[in-house]
């Protein structure tokens, strides 16, 4: 297939564009650079540096590659800029998936992968979570995914839009080529081997006293590969009907137990500092994958915590700066 791959530079999207290349297809990368980066780009694929509030841009692109399908990565992410900057993600977000979407239907492409997010749901009745998990989004950020898949809902009964939405909480890991550079760095793996490497004094950890067998919230990480993986499954299903899937590493892990992990992987002591709770933080998040692994299936290739610590290990310390030159 030819797959045209919004955000592919950034850090879930340079993998699955790795992913898609290594699978036989043809990718043309879309992105405008802020925060992916242009070395994470596979040599194979074709890169375009546009911007998705840009529609004639998009449609300049569609129109000079004519794809069979899309994948949209590009997004404003972090939960908390969210709470402070809401109509970046309420409205940037949303117009942005609007107008790619848009352009999708008038140069025929009808088959679209949202990646979106668990942020869908802030206070789950029922762990682990499951797709008919009422969604109540946890911020402004999740509420922009989910009107975007909600759009995705109408435009596959008005228009014959098939789509597969995808959500999931922590992607961690690397492949041998790509990794997590973000800036800031606001994700636990990367932070905790930035102590290692030496680049921070300590990680801190918000609250040591939650109802959790050691006291520190538990999380569930999926490894990016995997992650890729099933991005790449639910487009070749599309076939069969649009659909929406949970993503879960099929367990979940503490606070502790990841700094514990990257001890022993890293051979440091990686010292920790215990502060106070972060509003809003629930004790536990996991979400189920057992639809996708009925339906499709999917099978994680990295459960295993030190796995996929061991992967981004190995990346940072032959990228210690990430991609900066």
């Amino acid at each position: 297939m030819k797959v045209f791959v919004t955000g592919g530079a950034g850090y879930i999207g340079s993998i699955t564009v790795e992913q898609l290349i290594k699978a036989g297809d043809e990718v043309i990368v879309f992105d405008n650079l802020y925060q992916g980066h242009r070395d994470a780009v596979h040599p194979a694929a074709i890169f375009i540096q546009g911007d998705l509030k840009d529609r004639a841009a998009i449609d300049a692109a569609l129109a000079a590659h004519r794809p069979d399908a899309i994948m949209h990565f590009a997004s404003y992410t972090l939960v908390g800029e969210s709470m402070e900057r809401p109509f970046l993600y309420l409205g940037d977000n949303v117009v942005n998936g609007v107008n790619l979407l848009q352009s999708a239907l008038a140069h025929g492409v009808k088959k679209f992968i949202l990646s979106s997010t668990a942020n869908l749901f802030d206070k789950p009745e029922r762990i682990p979570i499951d797709e008919d998990e009422r969604i109540i989004p946890g911020s402004p950020y999740g509420e922009s995914k989910n009107i975007l898949e909600r759009i995705l809902y109408w435009l596959d009964r008005t228009q014959g839009m098939r789509y597969a939405c995808l959500r999931y909480f922590n992607a961690c890991g690397a492949s041998e080529e790509r990794g997590e550079h973000h800036e800031p760095e606001t994700h636990i793996i990367p932070l905790v081997l930035q102590v290692a490497l030496g680049q921070r004094e300590e990680f801190c950890i918000f609250g040591d006293d939650y109802p959790t067998p050691d006291g520190t919230c538990i999380r569930d990480y999926i490894h990016v590969i995997d992650l890729a993986n099933a991005h790449i499954l639910a487009l070749r299903a599309l076939d069969g009907g649009s659909r929406t899937y949970n993503l879960g590493n099929g367990r979940g892990f503490s606070v502790k137990e990841v700094v514990e992990t990257a001890r022993a992987v890293t051979g440091h002591p990686i010292p920790t500092r215990v502060v106070g709770r972060r509003p809003g933080d629930p004790a536990v998040l996991v979400a189920s994958s057992e639809k996708i692994r009925r339906e499709l299936g999917w099978t994680p290739q990295y459960p295993d915590l030190r796995t996929i610590i061991e992967t981004a290990w190995r990346w940072h310390r032959t990228h210690p700066h990430g991609y900066a030159k």
